[in-house]
């Protein structure tokens, strides 16, 4: 749907700023009206991850006047992978510090904002407020929803983009769009699916450069909402395949019976998302430390891993069973393993272990554990010299 742009033309750009854009001033539907709305635009970041890093640069380097960025995390060497903003020089450091870096050197016309926080139902909706256009580059439902409900809030539109493994998604939210067109992520995904089915890309993988293939449409639609050019996503969903090299599209309409969101509540709970959520868990009979799993003596405990091959080949613990996570796993252990001998589970981080801790208590089966924290716990605890992926 065509929509009319966001933001007003701002000053005349300078000699050297259209030298540094003329490829864009060619362009007839940009030209120097667009290139002015871009350089009076004010867009928000949420993540500078993998999808926020190239959609960081170019933005940049399209020339958005300010870019705010908000990351809570900390340069890991596991996001170099594909989190391509940053680099070896910056592991430790806060990620919006790396960005900022990055993007003043990319271009010094542009004013970045940095946000070092968790983003929460307190501040979204002011902080939003501030800013023409939104970018949900985040990776988990908990920050998805609260994006939606705060840009609901504060009549923002914003560009969603979403990546898993050799997948993407991409489309465009705006629930007060002009002639009645608004839709929002809630009329796409009502409610969160079950945590222990929406795997993080921790867990399931990320090809990085699939990361690199949604942000630059997710710039495309932000660039064409500013300065209102081209049919947007707002009422479609585009979803991308590597493997088959395809792109399809979904329609999004607004369900017959909506929520009204007149204010923000935290989602983490209702997502299943709760920072050490497993680590807290104290003194629970249904849970084990490492160091009490070491302790045990080995010959009256069945030590279950139900992680994906691939997290298996990366790091295991020793005398672990491998079953990977299905539907039948709980049954098939209800069989084969009510024996006596006590059963410990783990997964990466406990969450799918969790779920499967439960499916095994409502059968009746007693004499089951889980790790409290999975094996990276695991490591960090027993062997440091193991990989943490």
């Amino acid at each position: 749907m065509k929509l009319p742009p966001l933001v007003l033309p701002g000053d005349t750009l300078s000699r050297d700023e259209i030298i540094r854009y003329s490829r864009h001033l060619l362009i007839s539907d940009i030209g120097m009206e667009g290139q002015r709305r871009l350089k009076n635009s004010r867009v928000l970041v949420i993540g500078a991850g993998g999808l926020g890093s190239p959609v960081l640069l170019y933005l940049a380097a399209a020339g958005i006047g300010t870019i705010g960025i908000v990351d809570f995390d900390h340069v890991d060497d596991s996001n170099l992978q594909r989190q391509v903003i940053h680099n070896i020089t910056t592991i430790g450091q806060p990620k919006v510090d790396s960005a900022k870096a990055t993007l003043q050197r990319l271009n010094a016309f542009v004013t970045v904002n940095t946000y070092s926080e968790q983003l929460g139902p307190e501040r979204a909706a002011a902080l939003f407020s501030e800013y023409d256009l939104i970018l949900d580059c985040t990776d988990n439902f908990s920050s998805r929803y609260l994006i939606n409900d705060a840009c609901i809030i504060v009549d923002k539109p914003y560009v969603y983009g979403a990546v898993f493994a050799l997948e993407g998604q991409v489309s465009v939210f705006w629930e007060n769009a002009p002639d009645g067109a608004g839709v929002n992520y809630r009329d796409l995904y009502p409610e969160p699916p079950p945590p222990e089915l929406a795997p993080s890309c921790a867990v399931g993988g990320i090809l990085g450069v699939i990361c690199v293939s949604i942000g630059s449409v997710m710039v495309t639609e932000a660039i064409k909402l500013l300065i209102g050019i081209g049919d947007s996503l707002l009422g479609r969903l585009l979803i991308f395949d590597a493997l088959e090299m395809t792109y399809r599209q979904v329609f999004i309409r607004k369900l017959p019976v909506r929520q009204s969101i007149t204010t923000l509540v935290d989602n983490r709970t209702l997502c299943g998302k709760q920072d050490n959520a497993i680590d807290n868990i104290g003194h629970d009979p249904c849970f084990i430390t490492p160091q009490q799993l070491c302790d045990l003596d080995k010959l009256d405990v069945i030590l279950i891993d139900i992680r994906e091959k691939t997290e298996w080949d990366i790091v295991r613990i020793p005398s672990a069973i491998h079953m990977p996570k299905t539907p039948e796993l709980a049954q098939y252990l209800m069989t084969h393993f009510s024996d006596g001998r006590s059963l410990v589970l783990y997964c990466k981080d406990g969450l799918r272990s969790k779920a499967l801790l439960a499916e095994l208590q409502q059968l009746g089966l007693k004499q089951v554990k889980q790790l409290q924290g999975g094996v990276i716990r695991w490591i960090r605890e027993i062997d440091p010299s193991q990989p943490i992926y």
